[in-house]
């Protein structure tokens, strides 16, 4: 019965491999009904089966493994104790009998497997037959034992679990002695790799990796054998050192570089292995770039080396007539070479690698041969974004030596030129743009005449948009009709062709160039509306084949960017027929493929419409919703795999990994990812324009976005979930307190747990910040014990984790290989520690202003660490934000904010006179909430700080750029005290001086307090403001209408009416009212007139 069974079993295991699509798919169900523990023995008796045929026992090792690396918790245990030796004892003697060398690897691959689970979470082996195995077997005189015991370590590294320091010197001489095996190449090979492994899973032992360094020498001579054994596999281990390891290498780093170099030169090798060997130089530019900065004669060398890849391009006759992009070759000698040297100038700075390449580039751009022309200019973009400061510096001379190349004999040069053009635009934008417009602009609509050459007529009209996109609207307005007739007359011919001839990839990017005029032209591009619109939506309605998909898309892009930029009056009577020629393409909608290009323009121009439309966009929503949603909800396909699986799968297929460790590695299919991120941010736009005309789909679209505040697979989508939630908040009011407050009871778990979890800095602040916004607008009494227990230990994580970043780069400052770009890279990396503490504040702010003082018992928690912030020791920054806090406290909490008196008073106090403009504004703020809410108990300080506040505002450059926001809130605090306490200031005394120091002119939240009371004093007709006989009013109007003039006062606010009062009053009176104006500039009386007409 068995015997007939087993033989059933192997019909299966062959039909699994079998390629005809059906018969596998029922094998592979008839496989996932067997029971777990039938699967072990059939499979186990399959690989030792002497007479099976070696694919079905191939089939049947990969199986095994696969069972005890995605399901041994729910088999393994469960098994009876003989059942688990068996297995153990099965599988090492399968290793030491089997002949297969293949079958024989694969066989180790389930030991590793099988050990890696059974090392319990004290670090206990519980299977310590394995390490003995791998002792003799390491000492025994046959090769393929010595060869399976490295495979093993190799696989699993790990293998010796809590007990590997007491056995680090027999692993490190079991290594020594097999990398020193004169007989075996083979067995060299491998123990390189398996000493690489063992580094790379203690990549954080600084002690270890120190006392194996001496094992590196042996590593480096493995890579260069075994590459002329056409073997790269040692190579690739290199490359993940110098990614995960890199300071392992550091005591042989000489050797390292000069290795990789040589083979880097070899024209001998594969392409493939001499882009691996370029890549370990510029994965160390990037993960150790002050370690690489002191062997800049190495780098100097390598750049040369990337040069050279990128000539080596193929002459192509077809080339300039092409009219599909093919994709790059991403494995092409060009493509990898320019991709090195824009990562080697991120990783190390232009100035290290201007001046190495600057000249070479110079000779190149000099050769007669195109190639090394093209290649010249291609690095010159290449190098834009990591050289940035120094070719900004030499821009002018730059620039005048491309424009030449436009013209150049050679199209492939041409286009070369059009691209170096397109990546300046972009990178050094808007100051290319302002320096250089009419050589640009001239130079571009002439290589866009050239008609014999489609590819580089297209890549023109490209450039001409990266030119456009970031160019400053009164600098384009000028050439506006050329370029407008420019694009015409192609359009018209590129039209015929595309009748004619079929070709479009001229068409498709000329249809973005028009887009991209009219969305910097704006209004200005009303009087070219006519000429285009016809013939735009001629395309959508025509071009319905599948290869113009992208023309389609681009067009309706382009239909929806003129519309926003001309404006609903132009627009509308054309409006509804492009939403029915839209609707119409979006009927078929659900035919279209999931990677379809039009999908995303749709779905932007559906939202352009609606900025546009604005209220009168909602009768389109039903239409509109669906295949929006069914796109925001794209789920993609994912896989988790061991390395052994990935073999399979090529990222060739759209498939991205991330390797995880351990031998593991994560998979996405990432088609549809871009589209999904663009539904979602749409979705956001429609909640945002249409507030509760969107409530009708307020329900579905927060069930869909809440799960995505974890979508860890596209930041983009996560931020857009964050921002939906406060919007969506807004639509759902009009439905009743209850329905929102269900509303919020959906989402406030997940925003507050997202805050705690999510890993990027960008998306946490923005999902910080929907959160406080969130905490506004539905107030007091919106978060539950459980939902404050939560927050308060996630906001006191984030104070700790801020701290302990500080220290951090503290200890970098001293690290051996601390230098200036270190410097400024901890800088970025302290900006957006403070960006976060920004975000933290908001929240507190929030928390503050809905609950009031019932809520500082919660905020004890946090007291000290707020208060560590505010220390005089701190970054000027911490001290902003430490004071802004408590600015908070006393604002929204007082008089109970008088317990914490002690902590920050005397801080506060002296923050008044700080050398940073930013703390001096924080603590002025304070003292004016202090004033105004604080209480009687803040009296004392009121009147202690009011010549200190004087000095500030005194201070010969308090009105300089960077002064006068804090003197500003200085004048504004002064103003508060004598407003709201009177008693501690001699207000007689000061009046005059402050009457001198408005009006504000920058902060506009406090420009709005001192003219409220401004209005005071004047109606309750002040002596010192109004002066004998009135002869103060003719400054109060200048005050007045300075303040109108720089929009310091809105319409909307209360004391531009009653301001406009105190002049109508004035107007009564001629002669005073003729005195008033006569001081009053040109600007100043409209400002005035302008008071009264809207007021």
């Amino acid at each position: 019965m068995a015997e007939q069974q087993q033989q059933q079993f192997y019909l299966l295991l062959g039909n699994l491999m079998s390629p005809d699509n059906d018969v596998r798919k029922q094998s592979e169900e008839a496989y996932d009904t067997i029971v777990g523990q039938t699967k072990i023995t059939f499979l186990l008796q399959a690989i030792r089966d002497v007479s099976a045929a070696e694919e079905v026992k191939q089939m049947a090792a990969v199986l095994l493994r696969r069972l005890l690396s995605s399901s041994f918790e729910e088999i393994y245990p469960g098994l009876t104790l003989e059942m688990q030796t068996v297995i153990k004892t099965e599988l090492l003697t399968s290793i030491q009998t089997e002949t297969s060398p293949n079958i024989r690897k694969k066989v180790c691959d389930i030991a590793a497997e099988l050990t890696r689970n059974l090392i319990d979470d004290d670090g206990n082996n519980q299977w310590p037959e394995v390490l003995k195995f791998l002792f003799d077997s390491v000492n025994s005189d046959s090769v393929n034992l010595r060869e399976s015991a490295l495979h093993i370590f190799w696989n699993f590294p790990g293998i010796f679990g809590n007990q590997q320091q007491h056995y680090m010197e027999v692993i490190k001489r079991m290594l020594v002695q097999c990398m020193q095996d004169q007989d075996n190449p083979h067995i060299r090979t491998l123990a390189a790799r398996a000493a690489s492994a063992f580094v790379l899973s203690n990549e954080g032992n600084t002690a270890l990796l120190k006392h194996f360094s001496d094992l590196l020498p042996g590593i480096l001579q493995a890579v260069n054998e075994s590459c002329y054994q056409s073997d790269d596999s040692v190579l690739k281990s290199l490359v993940e050192i110098a990614d995960t390891a890199p300071k392992y290498l550091r005591p042989n780093l000489e050797a390292t570089l000069q290795l990789c170099l040589k083979l880097c030169a070899d024209s001998n090798l594969t392409n493939m292995q001499r882009q691996l060997a370029l890549e370990v130089i510029v994965t160390l530019s990037e993960t150790a770039a002050a370690m690489l900065r002191k062997h800049t004669a190495i780098v100097a060398q390598s750049v040369p080396q990337m040069l050279a890849m990128m000539v080596d391009l193929e002459d192509d006759d077809e080339w300039a007539m092409a009219d599909e992009l093919e994709d790059d070759d991403f494995d092409s000698n060009a493509v990898a070479g320019e991709s090195a040297l824009d990562r080697i100038a991120c990783g190390l700075g232009g100035k290290i690698i201007l001046p190495m390449i600057k000249q070479h580039i110079m000779t190149m751009l000099q050769n007669p041969d195109w190639k090394y022309r093209h290649a010249g200019l291609m690095a010159l973009s290449a190098i834009g974004e990591g050289c940035h400061q120094q070719m900004e510096a030499i821009l002018q001379e730059i620039v005048s030596f491309v424009l030449i190349f436009c013209s150049d004999p050679h199209p492939r040069v041409r286009y070369a030129a059009c691209n170096a053009i397109g990546q300046m635009a972009t990178d050094f934008a808007p100051t290319f743009q302002k320096k250089f417009h009419d050589k640009v602009i001239s130079a571009l609509l002439q290589t866009m005449e050239d008609q014999s050459n489609p590819r580089v007529q297209a890549h023109a009209a490209a450039a001409l948009i990266n030119f456009t996109e970031d160019c400053p609207k009164s600098l384009l307005i000028p050439y506006l009709d050329s370029l407008v007739q420019h694009l015409h007359v192609i359009m018209v011919a590129k039209l015929q062709e595309l009748i004619q001839k079929g070709t479009k990839l001229v068409l498709e990017q000329v249809v973005t160039s028009i887009a991209s005029v009219a969305d910097t032209a704006e209004e200005k591009f009303v009087p070219y509306y006519d000429l285009f619109m016809p013939s735009l939506k001629h395309i959508v309605e025509n071009a319905v084949q599948k290869e113009l998909r992208l023309l389609r898309g681009k067009t309706i892009e382009c239909i929806s960017l003129i519309g926003l930029a001309v404006g609903k009056e132009k627009f509308m009577p054309d409006a509804s027929a492009v939403m029915q020629l839209l609707l119409k393409t979006q009927t078929d909608f659900n035919d279209l493929e999931d990677d379809d290009p039009q999908i995303s323009y749709m779905i932007s121009a559906w939202a352009r419409m609606c900025k546009i439309l604005g209220k009168e966009f909602q009768q389109y929503l039903p239409v509109v919703m669906g295949p929006l949603m069914k796109t925001a909800s794209i789920k993609p396909e994912v896989a988790l795999l061991d390395t052994q699986d990935m073999e399979s799968i090529s990222e060739d297929d759209g498939w991205e990994f991330v390797n995880l460790g351990d031998q593991q590695s994560f998979g996405i299919k990432t088609a549809g990812l871009e589209e999904k991120a663009t539904a979602c941010q749409m979705l956001v736009c429609y909640a945002k324009e249409l507030k509760e005309g969107f409530v009708e789909y307020t329900e579905q679209v927060v069930k869909l976005m809440v799960p995505l505040l974890k979508f860890y697979f596209h930041d983009g989508v996560r931020v857009a979930a964050a921002e939906s939630m406060p919007l969506l908040l807004e639509c759902a009011r009009v439905r009743g307190p209850e329905y929102l407050t269900q509303m919020w009871h959906f989402m406030c778990d997940a925003l507050i747990k997202s805050i705690g979890t999510e890993p990027d800095s960008d998306v946490l602040s923005e999902i910080m910040h929907s959160f406080a916004k969130c905490i506004e607008l539905m107030g007091d009494g919106c978060l539950n014990n459980e939902h404050f227990e939560e927050l308060g230990g996630i906001l006191k994580g984030k104070l700790e984790e801020h701290f302990k970043n500080q220290e951090l780069r503290h200890t970098k400052r001293q690290d051996e290989d601390y230098d200036e770009q270190v410097e400024e890279s901890l800088q970025d990396e302290d900006e957006n520690d403070v960006y976060i503490l920004t975000k933290v504040s908001d929240i507190l702010h929030s928390v503050f202003s809905s609950y009031k003082e019932k809520v500082l018992p919660w905020f004890e928690q946090l007291l000290q660490l707020i208060v560590q912030l505010i220390c005089p020791s701190r970054p000027w920054a911490d001290r902003q934000w430490g004071l802004c806090i408590f600015d908070d406290v006393v604002e929204h909490c007082s008089p109970a904010s008088f317990k914490y008196a002690e902590v920050f008073l005397q801080p506060m106090l002296q923050s008044l006179c700080d050398t940073s403009p930013e703390v001096r504004q924080a603590a002025a703020y304070g003292v004016g909430v202090m004033a105004q809410y604080g209480g009687e108990l803040y009296r004392p300080f009121c009147t202690e700080v009011i010549p200190l506040m004087v000095r500030v505002i005194q201070s010969a450059d308090s009105r300089v750029k960077e002064n006068v926001n804090a003197t500003e809130n200085c004048i504004s605090a002064v103003g508060k005290v004598m407003r709201f306490r009177p008693e501690c200031v001699n207000v007689n005394e000061i009046l005059p001086h402050w009457l001198n120091w408005l009006p504000l002119l920058e902060d506009k939240e406090e420009a709005v307090h001192t003219f409220d009371f401004l209005c005071d004093l004047i109606e309750s007709n002040n002596p010192i403001v109004l002066g004998p006989d009135n002869a103060n009013l003719p400054k109060v109007f200048l005050i007045i209408a300075d303040g109108v003039a720089n929009e310091s006062v809105k319409t909307e606010d209360a004391c531009s009416k009653r301001m406009a009062n105190v002049i109508r009053q004035v107007q009564g009176s001629g002669g005073l009212w003729t005195q008033c104006v006569s001081t009053l500039n040109e600007t100043q009386q409209k400002a005035i007139q302008e008071l009264l007409n809207t007021a």
